[in-house]
């Protein structure tokens, strides 16, 4: 059973739990209103926000919602003046939202509707008809549900419009965040090694000591040579984790054994070290996997296109038409960049022959990048149509590209940009709740 519109969804509730905490950072009074009981006259208006109305009937059903949210979270209830507050401030912070979109021209269009309402579906493992039924036996209907998820992306969208124009960052920022302390500790990279240890006794003989070299370079020489690690460590291994195949699991370089450290920061995945000599005997330890942003690399292709767009004048089934005589044409050997520069419809690669550079597959829409990936080197693709309009491309070249510097500078931006947004998003709400003609009439607070 879908409980409490599916507990409103882990994005709801984090939304409307941000929503209180907002509404506590304003300096929200809790104002001296009766218990829930006195608010059951449903029709009444308990405020108007704008050009707006909150129902009591909303409010009720708001408050039911979280404290059940609460119980589920085995969390003690405020008093109910306290919670009723806070939960009209929410919906008074809400409505206050929805109108800004509204004034912005921010919508919601149904298909797009439809698919965030189905992703709640798959979310849950529901066909549309099941999650339709569950939302009944919670007696909520398929239509009041879309409404409150239209209202929800409504809300975020106009967040993102208003605040993300607020936030400013600079290269320097970025800088100092990537040489601090706390980016180091948060985003280095991570190290799975692997281990065996031969032990040696401290008062063992030179000639031991000098059997146990050997027979630990004689391990490194088959490890190297394709041998199984895991199976190596098993039967030859001192260490504690020798029945694991000796892995260490995932840990980052200022977790490693001191001793593995500093070598494991100049390997490569699969590459074994020569073997490291202790006060414990010999190690030899092997790379197994690395991650983070010094591995990150980038599959890159070298691909020019031709674009024709439908006109007033040239319909579509024209244009596609028009684009399969140019086809042909590269077909029986006409120079793709002449063509380009002729009847290419791109302002930004016609004029250089169609040449897209160097790109990735994200730089473009899933139409676009789905042909490219699927075109062999030198190969032109059939004519393809996107939300641009009718493609033929050819692929130059590709490569793989390393992207860790890139990588790096990208995860510290949005480490600044999550960090200086929620603080824009809490000014922003402070701003448009105090512009906002707000006439609370809740039974009691007159």
């Amino acid at each position: 059973m879908i409980s409490s519109y599916l507990a409103l969804s882990r994005r709801l509730r984090s939304y409307f739990g941000a929503l209180v905490t907002a509404g506590c950072a304003l300096g929200m009074a809790a104002l001296p209103v009766p218990a829930e009981a006195a608010l059951r006259e449903l029709d009444r208006i308990v405020a108007v926000v704008d050009e707006d109305v909150v129902l009591g009937s909303e409010l009720v059903r708001r408050v039911t919602e979280v404290k059940k949210q609460m119980e589920v979270n085995d969390i003690q209830p405020p008093p109910d003046e306290v919670l009723i507050s806070q939960v009209l401030e929410r919906l008074i912070l809400e409505s206050a939202q929805v109108q800004e979109a509204a004034r912005r021209g921010i919508q919601v269009d149904d298909e797009t509707l439809t698919q965030a309402v189905m992703s709640y579906a798959r979310q849950n493992r529901l066909s549309l008809d099941q999650f339709q039924q569950a939302l009944a036996q919670d007696g909520v209907t398929y239509a009041d549900f879309r409404l409150r998820v239209q209202r929800e992306m409504l809300i975020e969208r106009v967040q993102r419009s208003r605040v993300n124009r607020r936030v400013q960052i600079s290269e320097a920022d970025v800088q100092t965040i990537l040489d601090s302390p706390f980016y180091e500790a948060l985003l280095s990279d991570q190290f799975r090694l692997a281990h065996i240890i031969l032990e040696i006794d401290e008062e063992a003989s030179e000639e031991t000591v000098q059997r146990a070299r050997q027979k630990a370079n004689e391990l490194v020489a088959t490890l190297r040579d394709g041998a199984d690690f895991a199976n190596l460590a098993v039967t030859n291994s001192a260490a504690s984790n020798a029945l694991d195949g000796g892995d260490l699991g995932w840990r980052r370089a200022g977790e490693l054994p001191s001793l593995y450290a500093e070598r494991a920061l100049e390997m490569q995945p699969d590459e074994v070290a020569d073997p490291i000599k202790s006060g414990r005997g010999y190690h030899i330890i092997k790379l197994l996997e690395r991650r983070g942003s010094s591995m990150e690399r980038a599959q890159q292709t070298n691909v020019r296109h031709i674009l024709m767009r439908p006109t007033e004048i040239r319909t579509d089934r024209e244009t596609r038409d028009a684009m399969r005589d140019l086809h042909q044409q590269l077909l029986d050997g006409a120079d793709f960049a002449e063509l380009a520069k002729e009847h290419s419809e791109d302002p930004g690669s016609g004029l250089k022959g169609g040449d897209l550079g160097w790109s990735q597959a994200e730089d473009f829409v899933p139409q676009f990048a789905a042909i490219m990936d699927a075109t062999a080197i030198g190969a032109i693709s059939k004519p393809f149509k996107s939300q641009f309009g009718w493609h033929v491309l050819q692929v130059m070249e590709r490569r793989e590209q390393d992207m860790s510097e890139e990588a790096a500078k990208q995860k510290a931006l949005q480490i600044l940009h999550q960090q200086r947004y929620q603080d824009e998003l809490q000014a922003w709400l402070k701003e448009l709740r105090d512009e906002a003609f707000v006439d609370v009439r809740l039974p009691g607070a007159e």
